[in-house]
């Protein structure tokens, strides 16, 4: 069977039970993983934080590599890759979307990170010189917009909100280390590497880079022994971390990347209904206009 005939048969047919349980397992662990990581905000540095998060993490995968016999030993070239994904995914990516925590609705990080394939695009152009689709291109657009429908009624107020500002500028910036890291793990993956040991590795290098930067700054390795600091940094960790991610990769195998990679689409939805219920967040028309914009244009950049 040819690789398109896979693709299709994967793409049309009925999803199973099954389908739907790791569904629902990965909307729902990313879209519960944005209120946890505002359980994080406080007096512990964010780059703590996100250390520790990965140290467990990192733990985990290991284990769960032994035991499924995946091969971790390569090549030192192959390591440099390792660490690129490392400081772009897991530790950079992270750090910055914990510092956006401390200024913006656990919702809105959901869907500015949800304008990851609007970034794609523009870096695929940039650096692979990938060319741009008329449809695609309008579905950046609407990305792009609704965006600017959310966030510039707050900024741009009776005065000017820098909290929000920062809050904003911290995500997308997150969101874009995330996207030049999706570049070397796309590089990596044709290399003949799998996904699971790049990533195992990726979380090594992100907690040890994270580690030596905090070193830098004199931070302290201790944190919260609070049960709401502990308790969301083990979801984080081993459910939104690796149990989401082991979810989504067997999704992907089981009916293919195009409609699993739907679930981007929905987890934003799950963190605004949490925001909406847990942190108050007040809907403005602008806003609301806004999230269907972002929806709309990740649902035609998943159209093919």
């Amino acid at each position: 069977m040819a690789p398109s005939d896979t693709f299709d048969r994967r793409s049309s047919t009925r999803l199973e039970t099954h389908d739907l349980g790791l569904y629902a397992a990965t909307v729902f662990a990313w879209g519960f993983s944005w209120i946890a990581m505002k359980g994080q905000v406080g007096p512990i540095p964010p780059e703590i934080s996100v250390f520790w998060r990965f140290v467990l993490a990192a733990a985990v995968m290991v284990v769960w590599s032994l035991i499924r016999g995946v091969r971790l030993t390569f090549p030192l070239k192959t390591h440099l890759r390792f660490a690129a994904l490392g400081a772009l995914i897991f530790s950079t990516n992270f750090t910055l979307f914990y510092y956006g925590a401390a200024y913006l609705a656990s919702g809105m990080l959901a869907v500015v990170f949800s304008t990851a394939s609007v970034f794609n695009l523009v870096l695929g152009f940039v650096f692979l010189g990938q060319r741009i689709k008329p449809l695609t291109l309008i579905a950046g657009l609407l990305g792009f917009g609704g965006i600017a429908l959310i966030f510039w009624p707050k900024i741009m107020g009776t005065t000017l909100d820098l909290e929000v500002a920062t809050g904003l500028a911290l995500c997308i910036a997150g969101t874009l280390s995330f996207c030049l890291g999706n570049i070397v793990s796309a590089s990596t993956q044709t290399s003949g590497v799998g996904v699971t040991p790049a990533t195992t590795w990726g979380m090594i290098y992100g907690a040890v880079l994270l580690g030596l930067f905090s070193l830098m700054k004199g931070h302290s390795f201790a944190v919260e022994m609070t049960a709401e600091y502990i308790g969301t940094l083990v979801y984080l960790a081993i459910v939104a971390s690796v149990v989401a991610f082991g979810a989504y990769l067997t999704l992907l195998g089981r009916i293919g990347s195009a409609r699993a990679g739907y679930a981007t689409v929905l987890f934003p939805l799950v963190a605004l209904t949490v925001s909406t219920l847990f942190e108050g967040y007040t809907w403005s028309a602008s806003a609301l206009l806004g999230v269907v914009c972002v929806i709309a244009g990740n649902v035609l950049m998943l159209r093919r």
